[in-house]
């Protein structure tokens, strides 16, 4: 058996392949419906087309309404095709509900740990999550030969990685590990829309207060407002660190930057670390000569 590789991996241009490879072989079932390549890829291209002909454009965010249907496949691929950024919401889900934020789920678990005793797995509220994460400051330490960068950013949403590093590498300065005392600064990168981190570290204060209005197109740096809010600023003046933004538009263009240039599909939140990189060098922040670790916490695909 042989297996035809696609030219491309980019979801709409691998339909299209497939279209002119095997375009009677089927593509998807939905109940008693099938679709072969050649009917899925003509699908989404009249869906690309009913798009721009409603004036999305590229580079526009677009939320798809729709109960569980092939329309939202072909939806979503078709803003792929022209360069829109699609993604499928709840059809179930009332509209003031669409404005939910992290915070408010966080409310509702609450009532839910005090009406029915739910235990409790939130961003620091319970004892396991950090100390899991925690091993990314180890094998960071292992993998630089027990020698720690200068400086390392991170992106910075409820900030449970950030604060976890930043304990292991107390731990293994305690434990005599490191093969010397320095300790990296930490840098907490956040989207412009929604930056408590930023304000409460330009304001020198030890805690943030609650984003109003918080919008970006990373939905990990989408938290007005983190339990561990006073756990992210100790670790930030604690090493010696510093909190920035970046914008949505220069998050997307940074995703297309690793794509092109490091073959590496990125999510927003680690794109944005890109970006920032140069601020801080262009600032005087950052040297030139310094070692610096970037760390990407996730894949694009989940947000495909």
């Amino acid at each position: 058996m042989t297996f035809t590789i696609p030219p491309a991996t980019y979801l709409p241009d691998f339909l299209a392949f497939r279209a002119g490879d095997q375009p009677d072989k089927p593509c998807w079932i939905f109940g008693e419906r099938t679709w072969s390549w050649s009917e899925a890829w003509e699908s989404v291209r009249r869906a690309a087309g009913a798009l721009m002909a409603d004036g999305v454009q590229r580079g526009d965010r677009v939320a798809i309404l729709d109960k569980n249907t092939p329309v939202i496949l072909q939806v979503l691929l078709g803003g792929c095709q022209i360069g829109a950024a699609t993604t499928v919401v709840n059809w179930r889900l009332a509209g003031d509900e669409l404005d939910y934020v992290i915070n408010d789920c966080g409310a509702k678990v609450r009532e839910g740990v005090a009406a029915h005793g739910w235990f409790d797995v939130s961003t620091l509220k319970e004892p396991y999550r950090v100390e899991g994460k925690k091993t990314m400051g180890y094998e960071l330490a292992e993998g630089f030969t027990w020698r720690l960068p200068d400086v390392i950013l991170y992106p910075a949403g409820g900030g449970m990685g950030l604060v976890a590093i930043w304990k292991a590498i107390l731990e293994m300065t305690e434990l005599g590990w490191l093969e010397n005392d320095k300790r990296p600064r930490m840098v907490a990168v956040q989207a412009a829309g929604c930056a408590p981190v930023v304000r409460a570290y330009e304001a020198r204060q030890p805690s943030c207060d609650f984003w109003e209005g918080a919008q970006t197109v990373a939905y990990g740096l989408r938290v007005p407002k983190s339990f561990g809010d006073r756990l992210m600023m100790h670790t930030i003046y604690d090493s010696g660190g510093t909190a920035l933004t970046v914008t949505d538009e220069e998050i997307l263009a940074a995703q297309q930057l690793l794509v092109r240039s490091e073959g590496i599909f990125a999510a927003p939140e680690g794109a944005a670390l890109v970006t920032a990189l140069p601020k801080l060098v262009s600032n005087g922040w950052l040297r030139s000569d310094e070692q610096v670790l970037l760390l990407n916490t996730g894949s694009g695909l989940k947000y495909i």
